[in-house]
């Protein structure tokens, strides 16, 4: 995957799931033919909206092969490794690249809160094992280990490691990044609540979760902000924010399954022991899903922008 390749918006991949706990692959491939009818410019598989916890490591294999067949030639498909022990980290890995994923999003070390030398080991053993080009996610809100400016110098020593998803929060390191870094890395958006400000800021790509509900409003702020439309962009991204912000919630799963499922590319099953959304809660978040598809703005032609000008 050349490095160039990280841009543009790339969904972070539910996994449907049927009533009897398999995998819905007919289900996936309705939902990911919606992402690239709406500009996607890549996937992330068994990410944590992919419910990577629950999943085989044959089920994400399975899931990587199956995108591939389904997208267009030559579009990235990225496989997701959130794992506790450094070796199987890199069986994944290498694991990845037979089934022919063409990059990988690396966590730092689960469960286990290691210090940066130890996590700065753990990513580069993993860059060590495998060709495939590699985003680091950040995220030290969710996963408690930042990943510090100095431990990405350290980090962009590795040849294949091209991209960070920043997700800590802060958008001021969006500015960070490239003021330590130059274009050494691909800056991606983490966070669905900060897309427009952090595009704004000069990030290149975003990875998304109310995406794979509404794919064509997350593409269309990305590229309207890279095309300097920030009036259009600022509109719909109004309407978006109170969707957006389902993402950030523990039960972020099952919101946005619950939204893919109002829009119609999508199903409320989730895997244990997560439970799909009941009684109140789950009218409180329906409540905002129905009254975003009432008043669901009607798109420019968002893809006739130059690919020149929303690179």
């Amino acid at each position: 995957m050349n490095k160039e390749l990280w841009q543009g918006v790339y969904p972070a991949l539910l996994t449907p799931f049927t009533a009897e706990d398999t995998i819905d692959f007919a289900l996936f491939e309705k939902n990911l033919l919606a992402q690239v009818e709406a500009g996607i410019s890549g996937v992330i598989i068994a990410g944590s909206l992919g419910e990577a916890s629950t999943l085989t490591t044959d089920e994400k294999f399975e899931l990587v092969k199956a995108a591939k067949g389904i997208l267009p030639a030559g579009m990235p498909v990225v496989l997701c490794i959130a794992e506790q022990s450094t070796a199987v980290a890199v069986a994944l890995a290498k694991g990845a690249e037979v089934v022919g994923a063409d990059g990988l999003m690396v966590l730092p070390p689960m469960r286990y809160k290691a210090d940066d030398e130890e996590t700065v080991e753990y990513f580069t053993t993993i860059a060590e094992s495998t060709s495939l080009s590699i985003m680091i996610y950040n995220n030290p809100v969710d996963y408690k280990i930042e990943v510090s400016l100095d431990m990405f110098a350290e980090l962009a020593k590795l040849p294949n490691i091209h991209a960070i998803k920043e997700s800590t929060r802060d958008v001021s390191n969006v500015t960070r990044l490239f003021n330590r870094f130059g274009d050494r890395f691909k800056v991606f958006c983490g966070v669905d609540t900060l897309i427009m400000e952090e595009v704004m800021l000069g990030a290149d790509g975003v990875v998304g979760g109310l995406i794979d509900a509404f794919p064509k409003e997350t593409v269309a702020i990305f590229n309207l902000v890279k095309a300097g439309q920030y009036k259009e962009a600022l509109s719909i991204y109004r309407w978006y924010l109170p969707l957006l912000e389902l993402d950030i919630h523990p039960k972020l799963v099952q919101n946005i399954k619950l939204a893919a499922t109002q829009a119609g590319i999508g199903s409320e099953y989730v895997r244990a022991p997560r439970k799909v959304l009941k009684g109140e809660e789950r009218e409180k978040v329906l409540a905002i899903i129905n009254k975003a598809i009432e008043t669901q703005p009607v798109l420019s032609d968002y893809l006739s922008l130059s690919a020149d000008v929303v690179a």
